[in-house]
């Protein structure tokens, strides 16, 4: 029993320390103000710039988006870097098409949360074809990290768009299957053509030593009158050795001897 208690009373004091255990608290900040910095991000990212604007500020050098970015700090107290300018706005462009014609935002539907270290501001848009949301991420000091922009289908629409890439991911597996498949299929004519091809590599091989053994007999018998057959048939064997590059003239067998009605030149 005591035992029992005391494994309690540890587990008891464990708990304890653990719920005692100090939590980081989130951020503080100004509603108002991170409200007034999205709805202007989102002005900038969707009405400030045409495509000869984002064109002309993509190619702003050191100095001048320093000279930019001082405005805003001294004007709407915004900062934010070029970069992440240039990315809220193709991101804004690059969603257009399915938004369509957007709507004016009110300051008071922006929505802002606040974690450890980030303060997150959501901009409903209203769109004419579909609704969207601006995503703003802020740190401590209020300095834009990141802006995204994520339209809203209907689930309909999404299940199109997951359909339509089941089958584009499917068409392309069994398109690379035929292909490999087609290929596979021609390894079946590959021996038959290296078999034609040798077969001619090995025919003019025989005729090369055919003529090489005819040269060299005659040529023997143009230099040494053989008139025993024997000398005549240990001749040609060993010629025929020659040829076939054999060390003796062992496994060949002349059975006939007949001479060709031919001039030996």
């Amino acid at each position: 029993m005591k035992k029992l208690l005391s494994a309690l009373l540890m587990a008891t004091c464990i708990f304890g320390l653990t719920a005692c255990g100090t939590e980081k608290a989130a951020i503080t900040y100004d509603e108002l103000t991170v409200q007034g910095l999205g709805k202007t991000i989102y002005e900038i990212a969707s009405d400030a710039y045409d495509e000869a604007a984002i064109e002309e500020i993509s190619g702003y050098d050191e100095y001048e988006w320093s000279q930019l970015d001082a405005m805003w700090r001294s004007q709407i107290g915004l900062k934010i870097s070029g970069d992440n300018v240039i990315s809220a706005i193709n991101s804004w462009q690059s969603s257009m098409e399915d938004i369509g014609t957007a709507g004016e935002v009110n300051m008071q539907d922006i929505v802002v949360t606040a974690d450890e270290d980030i303060i997150t501001a959501i901009v409903p848009v209203k769109g004419s074809e579909h609704n969207a949301e601006m995503e703003i991420v802020f740190d401590s000091r209020l300095t834009v990290e990141s802006v995204t922009v994520s339209v809203q289908y209907s689930f309909a629409e999404l299940m199109e768009k997951a359909a339509l890439n089941t089958l584009l991911g499917m068409g392309t597996v069994f398109t690379v299957l035929i292909l490999i498949s087609l290929i596979i299929s021609c390894f079946v004519f590959i021996p038959k053509i290296q078999a034609a091809f040798t077969k001619k590599a090995s025919a003019g091989e025989t005729k090369t030593n055919a003529s090489a053994v005819d040269n060299t007999i005659a040529q023997i018998i143009e230099k040494e009158e053989l008139t025993d057959d024997n000398e005549l048939i240990a001749v040609i064997a060993a010629a025929i050795a020659a040829s076939e590059g054999a060390v003796s003239t062992d496994g060949f067998v002349v059975r006939s001897i007949k001479r060709a009605n031919r001039r030996i030149r």
